[in-house]
């Protein structure tokens, strides 16, 4: 293809970091292949790809649109006036725009975007990044030409003949991360001869996990631990005063994750793909802790597919309370058991996927300017 020429391309997704990353390096090796290319993002007004798009060099235009609630709610009534509205400016976004391709990668500020692009006709690409799909890319999988995705056995919710198993787009750096293992413990001021526990919940942050870590405090040190905490942004004011207590620090977002990885001796983490892609490559070993407030309980089920292959340790919430110190102190006195699960889920990562999906985006634009 012509590396030169001057592709129009609009990428759709959002609502959290899951479905805004995977955008982000989408486009990232799109305009390494392609300079010229003219790239827009859409997404969901007063949503956190407002400020991540443009931080990573992208311009986006918001939709006034959310999700249906799952409890019944008067925010529920306002969905339909929401859609309208949404179909409506990205019927105009992509008539004024143009696109070549549009990609979705998921949440509901790409439905509007992509059901207007396909009735144009405009070749179209999602990405699904869990083991069971949200209701905005089923919807999708329908119209859209290809759909790229992380686990298999998918044909249950998509056409087979448009489904292209290529993993999750995952931040390049993490490729690289035994090479930063001395820059991080520069970076986060930490002992070399303690094991690190690095601890998250997403970027907006886990409540439940919060609240395990400030009950189990004591527990943990007791093993010599240090502790790198990201709580997230809703809950930095509260935890914020532990802080370089002991041997915690508590962040509400770490801009650097490869330096986090590369500092962790085990991980505690919620189950979202992307965050599930990621640990497979960073290959330490792990502990999911679920959220069950997620669409079909898809959280449960990306985890369970790295437990399954004997490649991590699982606790519901509900379970918390029983089973958490027993399971971590089986796995922090256990080297044996903390290289096996690394090993193990090292072996589960699927480390060209923003390539792949690439390589799916070229044919969809090689097609369209037959």
């Amino acid at each position: 293809m012509n590396s030169n020429k001057t592709y129009k391309i609009i990428l759709s997704g959002g609502g959290t970091g899951g479905h805004i990353y995977p955008a982000v390096a989408i486009a990232n090796e799109l305009k390494s292949r392609f300079p010229n290319a003219d790239f827009l993002f859409v997404g969901a007004k007063d949503r956190m790809e407002m400020d991540k798009v443009p931080q990573a060099g992208y311009k986006i235009i918001g939709l006034w649109i959310s999700g249906i609630q799952r409890e019944l709610t008067l925010r529920n009534l306002s969905f339909p006036f929401k859609l309208i509205s949404s179909l409506w400016k990205s019927r105009k976004i992509i008539k004024d725009f143009k696109p070549d391709v549009v990609i979705g990668t998921g949440g509901f500020a790409s439905g509007p975007l992509l059901i207007m692009a396909t009735s144009k006709g405009i070749p179209s690409l999602i990405q699904e990044q869990n083991s069971y799909p949200g209701i905005t890319n089923k919807l999708l999988g329908k119209k859209a030409d290809k759909i790229c995705v992380a686990y298999d056995d998918l044909e249950r919710f998509f056409p087979k003949d448009k489904i292209i198993k290529t993993g999750n787009p995952v931040r390049a750096d993490l490729l690289h991360i035994a090479e930063k293992r001395d820059d991080a413990y520069k970076m986060f001021s930490l002992e070399k001869e303690t094991k690190t526990i690095l601890v998250l919940g997403g970027s907006l942050g886990a409540r439940r996990i919060n609240q395990l870590i400030e009950k189990e405090f004591d527990f943990l040190l007791t093993h010599n631990v240090q502790i790198i905490w990201q709580c997230g942004k809703l809950y930095y004011e509260q935890y914020k005063i532990y802080d370089n207590t002991k041997n915690i620090q508590v962040h509400e977002f770490i801009n650097d994750m490869a330096c986090a990885y590369a500092a962790a001796d085990i991980i505690i983490s919620r189950a979202g793909a992307i965050s599930v892609s990621e640990l497979c490559i960073v290959g330490k070993p792990v502990i999911f802790i679920p959220s069950p407030n997620v669409a079909e309980d898809h959280q449960a089920k990306n985890a369970q597919a790295i437990v399954d292959a004997q490649a991590a340790i699982i606790i519901k919430e509900s379970d918390l309370e029983v089973d958490f110190q027993n399971k971590f102190t089986q796995l922090i006195i256990s080297p044996e058991k903390q290289q096996k699960l690394g090993d193990n889920i090292k072996k589960l990562a699927l480390t060209n996927a923003t390539k792949q999906i690439v390589d799916e985006v070229e044919l969809l634009l090689n097609k369209s300017n037959k």
